[in-house]
Parts: structure tokens; C-alpha cells; sequence
């Protein structure tokens, strides 16, 4: 599903993470929270992040994993 809609895809910046949520400060100036289902160790604060929202993932510079707004 993302790679078909290639333009949902929203950039933003880690503000927070703990594990199991993610924060994102997104460019167009939203913030979203994201329940994080896989990998999320890895997630870090100020980290460089893409949000697809239709396709629920969440990628960041070594994971790609599953994530819902909380």
C-alpha cells in the first residue's frame, strides 16, 4: 500500500519515545503520536522519521515497523 501512494508519506522529527510511543513534530507543523507495534528500540529523539498513514508504518533511518496513532 505505501509503495502505491508514495505521496503519503509525512516527514517530521522524533520529539519523543519511549519504546512503545513515538512522538513525531511533522513538517507541515502537526504533531502526531504513534503507538509503535514492532521494532522501537531503535527510535530515537530528533531522529529524522517518515509517517505513512494509510499504510500504518512508521520509518526511520533502521527500521521500517507498524504504527497507530494513539
Amino acid at each position: 500500500m505505501a509503495a502505491s501512494n508514495p505521496a503519503a508519506w509525512w516527514d517530521g522529527l522524533v520529539v519523543d519515545a519511549d519504546g512503545t510511543t513515538t512522538t513525531v513534530a511533522l513538517l507541515n507543523g502537526a504533531t502526531v503520536t504513534l503507538r509503535v507495534i514492532g521494532p522501537a528500540v531503535d527510535i530515537a529523539v530528533g531522529e529524522p522519521v517518515a509517517y505513512h498513514p494509510v499504510a500504518e508504518l512508521l520509518s526511520a533511518s533502521t527500521v521500517i515497523t507498524t504504527a497507530r496513532v494513539a
